[in-house]
């Protein structure tokens, strides 16, 4: 009865600034993609706050689906799908510290090994205490060089494997394509050795349920039905991954973003010829103007290569018009150039659009500021609250 009371009375808090995440899209998204791959499993990957869209939000929308895996990096990550994906496995994909594999779930998750040393540890310490076995993937390094047993390491590895199989669960096999967004002939390289690999481990009695190669590009680009499941994450949310030259990039296209970024205004200026906004006066006031403030900086994950470049919509009362960044991004604020509009305090302000076609989408945010759409939004802060749409 106490924490009725508390909640009925407690003040109600509403943000300046919110992560709006679209659930429809996300579903949608992960239909579409499984209808590309229908032998093959789709496991989404929320590393990352789920890409900056929040991890337990995605979590939740996941529950209206039939994901029966996702990919994380780490047991913090892994917590959270825990208790609000409760129906899916979980896959681990980074390297931990020894002592925090014993506090994972081992009914509910599975681990990425290419290190001797990791599965050593995994086939004696961590188990002592536990009724069940470690279930691994064998990660295969097939040509981006970046983790991954190396071919000649193979052999330590299965025998590990082999040895320890009372308390190791042999239960996939995997890689991670360098190139898969572009034309490339790594990508066929990549596929070639993956699946040398595959035979290597097979022929030496190593028999992987789970057989995975490919991200979110992959599930365009690879046609082998040994392929069982797809780690995906920029398509999962939404974004094209190639871009507009590659032959797949119309059936991308069929992929619809699932964030929107809002604020609101807290101030409003009247300004002269002649007058100076922000830092290290970039800009400066050449006929009058109102400027809108907005409480999103860089601290919020505003990038600061958009000064004086990107344009937001402003959604005032009686119109919508983009407004455009005047001067540099500051840590917690950022001024727009609103012209001779009329703005006041309080309208809201779309920082992101969902609509890739807006001025203000991801993809356009990202040409302005010369990056992929990765940086931009696992940069989004984690103290945004995100509210699921």
């Amino acid at each position: 009865m106490l924490d009725f009371l508390r909640q009925v009375i407690k003040p109600k808090y509403e943000p300046l600034n919110r992560v709006e995440v679209l659930s429809q899209n996300l579903v949608d998204n992960y239909n579409y993609l499984k209808g590309l791959q229908p032998g093959a499993e789709i496991w989404p990957v929320l590393k990352s706050n789920a890409y900056g869209h929040g991890l337990k939000e995605i979590c939740k929308i996941l529950k209206h689906t039939d994901v029966k895996m996702v990919v994380v990096d780490s047991y913090p990550e892994a917590q959270v799908v825990y208790k609000y994906l409760k129906q899916a496995k979980v896959l681990i994909l980074g390297e931990m510290p020894y002592e925090v594999y014993k506090y994972c779930k081992f009914d509910r998750t599975e681990f990425v090994i290419y290190n001797t040393e990791t599965l050593k540890y995994l086939s004696t310490e961590t188990l002592k205490h536990k009724n069940t076995r470690a279930r691994i993937h064998l990660f295969i390094n097939t040509g981006m060089n970046r983790e991954g047993a190396q071919k000649g390491k193979l052999d330590k590895l299965i025998e590990l494997i082999k040895k320890n199989s009372s308390k190791i669960e042999f239960t996939g096999l995997c890689s991670h394509l360098a190139s898969a967004d572009t034309v490339s002939n790594l990508n066929k390289k990549q596929e070639k050795n993956f699946f040398e690999a595959l035979k290597y481990v097979e022929e030496r009695g190593l028999k992987p349920k789970w057989v995975h190669l490919g991200n979110s590009a992959g599930v365009f680009i690879l046609d082998n039905k040994r392929l069982n499941a797809f780690r995906v994450g920029l398509g999962f949310y939404g974004y094209n991954i190639f871009n507009k030259n590659h032959p797949d990039y119309k059936r991308a296209q069929e992929l619809k973003p699932a964030l929107r970024v809002t604020s609101e205004v807290v101030v409003v200026q009247d300004l002269e010829p002649g007058d100076k906004v922000s830092y290290n006066e970039t800009f400066t006031v050449d006929k009058p103007i109102r400027t809108a403030v907005i409480p999103f900086g860089y601290t919020e994950g505003l990038d600061r290569r958009l000064s004086n470049k990107a344009k937001f919509k402003v959604k005032a009362k009686d119109k919508e018009f983009y407004a455009k960044v005047a001067g540099r991004v500051c840590m917690n604020l950022t001024v727009l150039n609103c012209g001779h509009k009329k703005v006041k305090i309080g309208d809201k302000i779309e920082v992101i659009s969902e609509n890739p076609d807006a001025l203000n989408s991801v993809q356009n945010l990202v040409e302005i500021m010369e990056t992929i759409p990765y940086e931009l939004l696992v940069k989004l802060n984690l103290g945004i609250r995100r509210v699921v749409i």
